[in-house]
């Protein structure tokens, strides 16, 4: 890392989604080793995050996240349809012509993430906004929702919001 100082260390694979293990830690150059094997550091990056499906290259669904904490990086608790144009990134053109699906998640315009997948959670609904509930926190149903079973990890699944 340049500098000591805050940063994110992710799984450099994650399997089961939602950037579990993901955490900010305080790194510093004096110890290398901070960071364990099969993870890596990355800055912190500021801006709204944005999670983009694109299909054979072209931008499919996009949708924005909001957190109540955001050192919690696996936590969200909301997130709602946007429909703001994002191309897909350069270096990610030719990969896009091959696999049917990419999902890039975003931190204002900086990809911190690219999935060879769609984002599920808004593919068997036609809700515009969802609200994960976590079995830690069981979030009571906002007005005019309705239950959609989803679990994974520590969600229990979604109240969705036609809007």
């Amino acid at each position: 890392m340049p500098c000591d100082g805050d940063y994110v260390v992710r799984p450099i694979t994650n399997i089961r989604m939602m950037s579990r293990g993901a955490s900010i830690q305080r790194l510093t150059q004096s110890n290398p080793d901070a960071v364990p094997d099969g993870y890596f550091w990355s800055e912190i990056v500021q801006g709204r995050h944005v999670s983009v499906d694109y299909h054979h290259g072209q931008q499919d669904l996009t949708v924005e996240g909001f957190r109540d904490d955001a050192r919690r990086l696996d936590r969200f608790s909301c997130w709602a349809k946007i429909s703001e144009v994002y191309a897909l990134p350069e270096f990610l053109t030719d990969l896009g012509q091959i696999v049917p699906w990419i999902n890039v998640e975003y931190i204002g315009s900086t990809a911190i993430e690219v999935h060879l997948r769609y984002n599920d959670d808004f593919r068997n609904h036609s809700g515009n906004m969802i609200y994960p509930v976590w079995k830690e926190n069981p979030l009571p149903q906002p007005q005019g929702a309705t239950w959609y079973p989803s679990a994974g990890g520590d969600r229990l699944g979604f109240w969705i919001v036609h809007k």
